[in-house]
This record gives structure tokens, C-alpha cells and sequence, in this order.
């Protein structure tokens, strides 16, 4: 079986589908659904307002991540560091390593949560992410994965009453129902 890469990913065609490769497998996502785009917006416009007023790094939803020509990905939003920024993005427009901070918001059906629960999880640990978080915007809970001993490790579940933050965004805080506050029934 031959073994996808980035290079064949410029051959799709662009259809608002998501293309991504992780150790040379390809995997397609369909169009989002409105819940999980807003709450993707919501991640990122709590992540930028923090950051406009720390000035340590960057929140971008979708960038494009290329860490080896047989892992090229899209995570839902990302958090990097100045200075992380400084070195992982290239000039062709993508990162080319980790941010401190993943985020991928689950879409719904088996194939896809196995792909953010396992195939990802791994993928951004192998690379050095320091924090992954996994959205379910049905269930109003946030999976928080912190690094511990060179791997991403589950470190706590956070639901709507609870705050979130991290030690990898100093000064970071926001209520977890702020993120859901905005879903469409």
C-alpha cells in the first residue's frame, strides 16, 4: 500500500472538505457542523483576547501543520508561543512543529473520535505538543491531555461549572459554559 503525502494532498480539490495525512493515511472530513464551528470560534476568541492582553504568543483556528511529509494536519485551533512561533513556521505558510496547544473539537461518527482520541492524541504527542485539548460539544466537556514524562497523558475532564485553564497559558482563565454558552439547539 502505498503511503500518502503532502504532495498529494495539493491535488485535491479544494471543496471545504478536510484532508489530512497522519503516518501517511489519509483522512477526509466532511463539511462541520454549525455547534462545532462555533465552538471552535469561541476556543479561539477566548484564547485571542487572553493573548492580546499577555502578548505571548498567537491562537489560529485550522492552521496547517506539517511535521514530516507523511503527517500533515489541520487541528481545529492552535496556541503557540512567540517564540515557538518563531522557528515552527516556515515560509510556505505552515507550521512545521508543535504549538504548545491542540485542539480538536470531535465531529460525530466512530471513525472520526477514534481519529482525535487515539490517531491524534499520538501524532501530537510524538511531536511535542504540551497540552491537547478534545472537545465534545454535545456532552459540554473538555478531555485536558497535559505532557508528563514525554507523553501526552490524560490529566483531568472539565464540564460547564468548572474553570478552565492551563499551566502552559499563565494568567489563562475562562468558565468551561462560556464555551458552550452560544450552542444552537
Amino acid at each position: 500500500m502505498n503511503k500518502w503525502t503532502s504532495r498529494d494532498l495539493e491535488a485535491f480539490p479544494d471543496d471545504g472538505k478536510r484532508y489530512e495525512i497522519i503516518e501517511g493515511e489519509l483522512y477526509i472530513s466532511e463539511h462541520p457542523h454549525f455547534n462545532h464551528q462555533l465552538v471552535c470560534s469561541e476556543i479561539a476568541v477566548l484564547l485571542l483576547r487572553w493573548s492580546d492582553q499577555v502578548r505571548l504568543g498567537v491562537a489560529v483556528l485550522a492552521p496547517g501543520i506539517i511535521f514530516a511529509d507523511d503527517d500533515d494536519v489541520a487541528p481545529d485551533v492552535v496556541w503557540i508561543s512567540h517564540e515557538r512561533l518563531a522557528t515552527a513556521l516556515e515560509s510556505d505558510g505552515y507550521l512545521h512543529s508543535a504549538p504548545e496547544l491542540v485542539v480538536e473539537v470531535l465531529s460525530p461518527g466512530e471513525i472520526n473520535e477514534r481519529r482525535d482520541r487515539e490517531t491524534k492524541l499520538k501524532l501530537y504527542s510524538r511531536r511535542g505538543a504540551m497540552e491537547y485539548w478534545i472537545v465534545n460539544w454535545r456532552k459540554k466537556q473538555i478531555e485536558i491531555y497535559r505532557r508528563e514524562e514525554a507523553v501526552l497523558k490524560q490529566a483531568r475532564t472539565v464540564y460547564p461549572d468548572d474553570t478552565l485553564q492551563s499551566p502552559y497559558l499563565p494568567g489563562f482563565r475562562c468558565q468551561v459554559r462560556a464555551i458552550f454558552a452560544s450552542l444552537v439547539q
